[in-house]
């Protein structure tokens, strides 16, 4: 075990590392996993991405009924992943044998003749249905407690290519049946109550190179549909016309008794319409995803928000389309199209059918309507981004309001978190999952865990569905309209709805009517101070609250910032040079929606030039180190050391003044006591006069050095 990353710090706390896993064993090896490599991202939007070194394409991804446990299919392996115990790996691989042939048949060994897996199904709590494409030769196994399983082929199940789509189930599966990918067909699988497994009839030609997209139950009508994009042969072009589609087929059909002995019977298609006005429609579908309706609605409200692209589009533009399930019921309830055998084409079906019914449905499974979408036109379109996957939830913001929030995934690998509002979609969020391009992804929401996981060949990355901690203020967590998120007043922090027991509205309609919001932050923001020297380069940071806002700079010294003096990139950053032009105040701004912050303040001011202080021979250490100090002082502080020296000089000059007056007074005994003492020398006595000449003698003659006494030494 090789340390990846240090600590993750989101709740549990997970030390990060790296597997390093056997890859010698043939078949199925379970191996148990007591740590979990989670590496956050960033501290901004903390990412968790889970990657093993030698396990790759981890981009089949399934959650268990409680969403405690990620399945993970990946290349050789099946993963289980849950927080809250030890997690497995169960490795499956082909063997040399079936590798070496897989290479016979001109495939890469290392590309294609791995093994994909594919389908992930629980079919109980303690069984899970694997599929892999298995060195080009699929395989389905059972792991049971994910501890053992066995193994056998499998077609029909899931596709040879391992980079073809498919859609399957404990039941169904829409797949390639055929070495080259191009026989499709829709099967039942493991039919109960003693019914025969069915298929399409490969020999009407129902599917033309569908690449199959999704699935989707009706519990209500037990119908299953399969969404789809495939070659449209009801319209003649000279280049081949991609067509979306939806087809249906009855849960528990068995076919017919002597027509159509184990096929489909109950098989129809019917093309998806997503065109914006008077423009080419967005024909290719890349992805669907499936939101049942609010508990206790009918099930015909169940809506399908399905990401199309365009054939004929060079830019990356893609469109995101609502369909309603009780429109695709009446489109397959309405008039179809027969086809003319003779002529090779669609023609409408003309009155009711003829007494062979089955023969009819051969040639009858076309609907003669589309299925229009909600609006009749795309709710999302973008321009500068292609979407390749989508994810949809209902919730419930702070203002009581119910709001639908799409999480789509950009081919470049952008996560963009979409808001559907009354007056139209709004992106709020804008997060990178991965960096490059990858051929196979997949994602799946767990709502319960409030977590979105998209699986690549890179590995697993959960993305959290809220991130309310980056907006600092109150204007930010309501500005960014964020459902997930309210501002909490006792707690003075945005927080998650579900953590927050007194939030205030987390949208933009939550601020309505409150002009002054601005007027407030405008007068309450503090500046923060800037010191610096005359000509020095000065950079002021400034960071957008959202992704929508945009910011501006204004100063109270210029009306507009001249761009003669001024660089402003387009990361917010504000660039001078410190003049007596440039000192002052500067205010970052960011608008939104109609509503101004003043998200960074500052006040540059210039910084005095130190004092020079020159020491004199006989100072310490102590002084040089007070000099140093003193070189270091701020403007501020030689203002108050100014104050300071007044008091000190007054005090000064008193002692001086003192001390002089104590010295002229000190000469003036001194010349007092002198003359008074030359009047007294006559009145000595002749008893003291021969002392007094002693004394007189021993002073020093300055005549000559051999008449001098004893040196006089003069000690200071």
């Amino acid at each position: 075990i090789t340390c990846c990353c240090h600590l993750c710090f989101l709740s549990p706390v997970i030390v990060s590392v790296w597997f390093t896993l056997s890859s010698a064993a043939q078949g199925f090896h379970c191996t148990n996993l007591t740590l979990l490599c989670l590496c956050p991202d960033s501290a901004v939007r903390p990412l968790v991405h889970f990657s093993l070194p030698d396990v790759q394409n981890t981009n089949t991804l399934l959650l268990s009924d409680d969403g405690s446990t990620l399945y993970v299919g990946a290349q050789d392996a099946v993963l289980s992943l849950d927080v809250s115990q030890s997690d497995i790996i169960v490795e499956w691989r082909p063997s040399n044998s079936d590798i070496t042939e897989c290479q016979r048949k001109g495939k890469n060994p290392s590309v294609d003749c791995p093994n994909y897996v594919r389908v992930l199904q629980l079919i109980n709590s303690t069984h899970l249905y694997v599929c892999g494409s298995y060195a080009y030769s699929p395989h389905n196994a059972y792991i049971v407690s994910l501890r053992c399983c066995c193994s056998g082929g499998a077609k029909g199940h899931c596709p040879f290519n391992p980079f073809q789509r498919n859609i399957g189930g404990e039941l169904f599966a829409a797949t390639t049946t055929d070495f080259k990918g191009v026989n499709p067909q829709i099967f039942r699988h493991f039919s109960k109550n003693g019914r025969s497994d069915v298929s399409l009839d490969s020999s009407l030609g129902l599917l033309e190179e569908p690449a199959f997209i999704s699935s989707s139950l009706d519990p209500a009508d037990r119908k299953l549909y399969f969404f789809f994009s495939e070659v449209g042969k009801e319209f003649n072009f000279v280049n081949k016309l991609q067509i979306a589609r939806v087809a249906q087929v009855c849960k528990d059909d068995v076919g017919g008794r002597r027509t159509l002995q184990k096929k489909w019977t109950s098989f129809a298609k019917a093309p998806l319409l997503c065109q914006s006005p008077r423009q080419l429609p967005f024909n290719v579908l890349q992805d669907v995803f499936t939101l049942q309706p609010p508990e206790g609605s009918n099930t015909s409200d169940t809506l399908f928000y399905g990401v199309f692209t365009s054939q004929w589009s060079s830019d990356s533009e893609s469109a995101v389309c609502v369909f309603r399930l009780q429109d695709i019921k009446t489109v397959f309830t309405g008039s179809y199209k027969t086809f003319d055998v003779g002529k090779h084409r669609w023609n409408p079906l003309q009155g009711h059918a003829s007494d062979s019914i089955l023969d009819d449905i051969k040639k009858n499974f076309l609907t003669g309507g589309s299925v229009k979408p909600v609006g009749y036109g795309p709710i999302v379109v973008s321009s500068g981004q292609q979407y390749a996957r989508v994810a949809a939830m209902r919730t419930k913001a702070a203002n009581g309001n119910q709001y639908t929030v799409l999480f789509l995934l950009t081919e470049s690998g952008f996560f963009h978190k979409v808001v559907l509002f009354d007056l139209g979609p709004q992106v709020i969020e804008e997060i990178q999952v991965f960096k490059q391009p990858q051929l196979m992804k997949s994602i799946i929401l767990s709502s319960s865990k409030g977590v979105l996981y998209v699986g690549t060949s890179e590995g697993v990355t959960a993305v959290p569905l809220a991130n309310c901690s980056i907006y600092k203020t109150c204007s930010q967590c309501v500005l960014a309209r964020d459902p997930f998120c309210g501002w909490s007043p006792t707690q003075r922090a945005c927080t998650s709805l579900d953590t927050s027991p007194d939030p205030i509205g987390g949208n933009v309609d939550a601020v309505s009517g409150r002009p002054f919001l601005t007027l407030f932050l405008l007068l309450c923001f503090c500046p923060t101070e800037i010191l610096v020297p005359l000509n020095e380069a000065v950079r002021l940071e400034c960071v957008k609250p959202s992704n929508l806002a945009t910011l501006t700079w204004t100063s109270s010294q210029f009306e507009n910032l001249p761009e003669n003096l001024f660089i402003q990139s387009a990361e917010g950053k504000l660039s001078f040079f410190a003049t007596d032009a440039t000192f002052g105040s500067y205010q970052c701004e960011a608008e939104e929606a109609g509503y101004k912050e003043v998200v960074a303040s500052f006040s540059v001011r210039q910084i005095a030039s130190p004092r020079s202080v020159r020491p004199s021979a006989d100072v310490n250490n102590d002084n040089d180190h007070k000099h140093k100090d003193d070189d270091l002082v701020t403007p501020l502080s030689e203002a108050h050391e100014k104050y300071s020296y007044f008091s000190a000089l007054v005090w000064v000059s008193i002692l001086l003044a003192v001390c002089i007056c104590v010295l002229i007074l000190g000469c003036l005994y001194l010349w007092h006591q002198n003359n008074l003492g030359l009047k007294v020398t006559p009145l000595v006595s002749e008893k003291d006069s021969s002392h007094v000449n002693n004394c007189m003698e021993t002073v020093p003659s300055l005549s000559t050095t051999e008449d001098a006494g004893p040196e006089l030494k003069v000690v200071d």
